[in-house]
């Protein structure tokens, strides 16, 4: 595979921004192999975009040769009350996240932050240096990803140590690509700002766009992301193949609407990757059955009415079924764990 094939693949959907391509093209001239990195905070249940549509995207850098970390980042998790601040509670649930993504992404490797910080002596020290060239105002604009304003004027101090540590992170990790969807976009842009100071590697950042809710956007505001906290808002992975069914069935899908359509973005994701299709089934009288090997002719369809909403949302959730379902029933899901995080969310 030659440099400009690897770099489609890091670039394919839902790929929103390379940061920079130029640096990205040139590390794969110089390196086989680069080190790439995505951290993840343990919280709800996984649902199709923490886990299906993140892991398919690890799978293309893994597919290009990338050597792949899913850093699991439960002292993250505890700075930010995650799972109730209940340390053992994330325990158990980050062994439900590693089993998660092992199965999703086989060829990645999973890193605990308990682990790193423990085998690492020389980390504290690191994160004492980044933090001598960080603001307090800086940090504060870096808390949005977190889920926090940075506005807020009664902040727990223990919540602006994470920043500093998600990019001593990247360090300890020595990676050459830091990942993440577009929420983490503020801790990469400092870690690429800071990093030149205390002569640290500067890595690519590659930022996914992330997968819709169900619901219909508020107007005037962006669409929200698909959440663990709010089980009508997205496709869980613990979802039975009916319920799938029926929340495609119920998710905002306006007839001809292609902006910040959740089941259109579904589809060109999830089902349309590679050389996946997608069938269309209807009656006759409404133009028969149709197939579509290309989102592109199926969301212009749409926009032009051609296929309606529901004809889409039969397709797109019988796709998904498919694409659940066997990752599903191999999933377990121990009952000390269903309950914690049913507890705490």
């Amino acid at each position: 595979m030659d440099v400009l094939e690897k770099v489609d693949l890091v670039e394919r959907s839902p790929t929103q921004e390379v940061v920079t391509r130029d640096e990205l093209v040139e590390l794969f001239k110089t390196n086989q192999s680069p080190k790439h990195y995505i951290g993840l905070e343990i919280s709800g249940f996984l649902h199709l975009g923490s886990l299906i549509s993140t892991g398919f995207k690890i799978n293309d850098f893994a597919s290009a040769g990338i050597d792949c970390t899913i850093f699991l980042a439960d002292w993250h998790t505890l700075i930010n009350d995650k799972l109730g601040g209940n340390p053992d509670v994330i325990s158990k649930v980050s062994e439900y996240y590693r089993d998660a993504f092992r199965l999703v992404c086989p060829e990645a490797r999973i890193v605990m932050g308990s682990d790193l910080y423990r085998e690492n002596p020389g980390y504290w020290s690191e994160f004492v240096e980044i933090t001598r060239h960080m603001s307090l105002a800086r940090t504060m604009r870096t808390l949005t990803i977190m889920g926090r304003s940075e506005d807020d004027k009664k902040i727990g101090l223990a919540k602006l140590l994470y920043p500093p540590m998600q990019a001593a992170d990247i360090h300890a990790l020595d990676v050459d690509i830091v990942h993440a969807g577009m929420d983490q976009r503020k801790i990469h842009m400092l870690a690429r700002e800071v990093f030149p100071k205390v002569k640290w590697k500067v890595p690519v950042a590659i930022h996914h766009k992330l997968l819709p809710g169900l619901s219909r956007p508020a107007a005037d505001s962006q669409p929200g992301k698909m959440s663990k906290s709010d089980s009508n808002s997205g496709i869980f992975m613990h979802d039975t193949d009916d319920a799938i069914r029926k929340k495609i069935g119920k998710a905002w899908c306006e007839e001809g609407a292609v902006q910040d359509n959740p089941v259109l973005e579904i589809a060109r994701t999830m089902i349309f990757r590679g050389s996946g299709g997608m069938n269309v089934e209807r009656p006759e009288k409404f133009g028969g059955n149709i197939s579509y090997s290309e989102y592109a002719r199926l969301e212009k369809d749409y926009a032009q009415k051609r296929l309606h909403p529901g004809d889409l949302k039969q397709a797109v959730g019988e796709c998904l079924v498919d694409v659940i379902a066997p990752i599903r029933d191999k999933l377990r899901l121990d009952g000390d764990i269903d309950a914690a995080i049913k507890k705490s969310c």
